[in-house]
């Protein structure tokens, strides 16, 4: 007889049961386990030697071999005196054939009350079924661990976006390509490391907990320090600790961590989000640019094997040169207005009157064109462009550029309309840095929340020199959804920020 073909699956009791009854019911067969003494939890080891992917990768060397697997019992199948189950480890999935000669009567009808969900141990021999499945056929078989609660794959899976997120450990069980979502995340970040340890960037460690919120503009999260009695703040960025280091004689530095801005929240804004900045001495933006478009090319081939990506309705061809081009000729070009031919704040106000282009009462002309960037070019960015010279006004930590000291020599990289990687030519002028700060002052004291507040520490860092340093910021979480092609950002972060349940 032809057993696979003669499988028959025990009808869903579970299904149409009160899901209370079916919690007592679990808890009723670990309240029996104990009583028999046989409670699983009461094991602390199991020496397992094989995963699911070792045995289909490599069945002919492994046929007829003895094996020890250990997951999750994610369906099980009844026949009489033979069943299969399948069991979920890390690499993915495994069937096993249990059967009731291979083990004991006893052992056999204790698998049988087993539930899905349930961590088992499986040592056996590795064979293929009649229908050619790769398996292991059950020596010994036992229970690690009892699962109290029901899977959401009995209910007809976990599909609700907002319990996946609060409930990623379910999420990374029944929908397996979450799992392979966040093997990427770490392939990324490796491939990243890898890329700057070879052109013998140091890593480093600098501080989260900060008396100022320096090195972007955003708001803080503010906390107090007991012991000191002062209040300090999480770091919205990882710059000014970075460029001390430069000052201090470490000519190529990174940093891959969080930032934490306590701001609003979206499908690309998380509060706590992963970072990389880097800062090399000796360089400017055109080498920024240069870096980063080979680090990003690298982890694109890396993790994907291919510089040609799908982002939801999109194709992007990362194989061509990223293209350069500033921020004044992007609205000149998709707008038809040429801010260099506006000749003050007033006039750039009234433009933007005539664009409905919104605007606060303390902002100048370079925040009428990036304000212009935003709603008219931004999105419209879908192939890698490197945004060249912004206005000198949202750019405190940036050189301004000899020929024209309105702007500055910076870049924002965009891919698909979204922004992915920031970097300038850094201000090694302490006098000059000491005039954006103060303007940045102003600017919180007409209202801007998210101004830079004045670091005199980094102030006399600068005068005790810093070489011309060329740095980059760039975000993990945005990068990883890019190269695994996911709409969200908490799709890529395993514990987003939630509401609480009330």
């Amino acid at each position: 007889m032809n057993t696979d073909e003669n499988l028959t699956t025990n009808t869903n009791v579970e299904e149409t049961q009160d899901l209370n009854e079916l919690l007592k019911i679990r808890r009723e067969k670990l309240a029996k386990l104990q009583e028999d003494g046989k409670d699983p939890f009461q094991i602390v080891k199991y020496d397992v030697d094989t995963y699911s992917s070792q045995i289909t990768n490599n069945f002919e060397e492994l046929e007829g071999q003895t094996v020890t697997v250990a997951g999750r019992m994610m369906t099980k199948r009844l026949m009489g005196k033979a069943s299969f189950c399948d069991v979920l480890d890390r690499d993915g999935r495994i069937q096993v054939y249990v059967r009731q000669n291979e083990l004991s009567e006893e052992i056999y009808e204790e698998f049988k009350k087993w539930d899905i969900g349930d961590i088992i141990g499986v040592k056996g021999i590795v064979f293929k079924t009649q229908k050619e499945e790769i398996s292991v056929r059950a020596t010994e078989i036992v229970l690690l661990t009892k699962s109290l609660q029901i899977l959401p794959e009995k209910f007809h899976g976990l599909k609700d976006k907002e319990l996946r997120y609060r409930h990623r450990y379910v999420d990374l069980i029944v929908n397996p390509e979450v799992k392979e979502t966040f093997k990427k995340r770490t392939a990324i970040i490796k491939s990243i490391r890898n890329f700057l340890d070879e052109r013998d960037y140091l890593e480093v460690e600098t501080p989260i907990l900060q008396t100022i919120a320096g090195g972007a503009a955003a708001r803080p999260f503010q906390t107090h320090h007991n012991t000191l009695n002062i209040d300090m703040y999480l770091r919205i960025a990882l710059e000014l600790p970075l460029k001390r280091l430069i000052v201090g004689g470490f000519d190529r530095v990174y940093e891959l961590s969080r930032n934490f801005r306590n701001e609003g929240m979206s499908y690309k804004h998380n509060p706590e989000f992963t970072m990389l900045e880097l800062y090399e001495a000796y360089t400017d933006y055109h080498g920024m640019m240069e870096l980063t478009e080979a680090m990003i090319k690298k982890a694109a081939l890396d993790v994907n094997g291919t510089l040609n990506l799908t982002y939801g309705e999109h194709e992007v061809d990362l194989s061509k040169p990223f293209r350069r081009i500033s921020m004044l000729n992007l609205v000149k070009e998709h707008t038809g207005i040429d801010f260099n031919e506006i000749k003050d704040t007033e006039e750039a106000k009234a433009v933007a009157k005539e664009h409905h282009i919104k605007f606060e009462k303390y902002h100048t002309k370079g925040n009428i064109l990036n304000a212009f960037f935003e709603e008219f070019v931004e999105d419209k960015l879908i192939e890698p462009t490197f945004v060249l010279d912004h206005p000198i006004e949202i750019s405190p930590l940036t050189k301004k550029k000899p020929e024209n000291p309105e702007y500055v020599e910076r870049f924002e990289l965009f891919i698909t309309g979204r922004e992915f990687a920031n970097a300038y030519s850094e201000i090694n002028d302490p006098i000059d840095q000491r005039e954006r700060f103060m303007h940045q002052e102003s600017l919180r004291a007409a209202g801007d929340d998210e101004a830079n507040q004045i670091d005199e520490d980094f102030l006399l860092s600068l005068e005790y020199g810093m070489p011309p340093t060329g740095g980059m910021g760039i975000g993990i979480d945005r990068l990883v959804m890019l190269l695994t092609n996911s709409a969200s950002i908490r799709d890529v972060i395993l514990f987003p920020t939630m509401k609480p349940v009330e």
